[in-house]
């Protein structure tokens, strides 16, 4: 059976990686996880030691992402975004409001990369 979908080297030259807190799907605590954003998708790991055989903890398509914005005020803990994805949010918490940002920001470009990209294969279909 075909893996679904393309492949995505998330090891090799990913468009940012790094270290942030992740909301637990079913035990509601923070764990320290290592997120990898590459081909339009975030992937997060226990170990920021990747290669071809990791394990990833959970995956968001970025393409179907409703928003990124600060969430502090929702958790009230500091440097605490979330992300969107039709009736599910998922959480983080970076561990600096510059990270945060710069996390808002990748994510945030990439919605709308993958928006109009979108927006141009519909006009060429049409």
């Amino acid at each position: 059976m075909a893996p679904p979908g393309p492949v995505v080297d998330f090891w090799n030259q990913p468009d940012r990686a790094g270290w942030l807190q992740k909301q637990g799907k079913f035990i509601k605590t923070w764990r320290r996880r290592y997120c990898v954003m590459k081909d339009g998708k975030i992937f997060w790991f226990k170990t920021d030691k990747l290669d071809s055989t990791s394990q990833t903890r959970g995956i968001i398509d970025i393409s179907q992402c409703l928003s990124v914005r600060g969430a502090e005020e929702v958790l009230n803990k500091p440097f605490t975004f979330e992300i969107s994805v039709g009736q599910k949010t998922e959480y983080f918490i970076a561990d600096t409001e510059k990270e945060k940002e710069d996390w808002i920001s990748a994510i945030g470009s990439t919605i709308v990369r993958l928006s109009s990209s979108m927006q141009d294969e519909e006009v060429m279909n049409y």
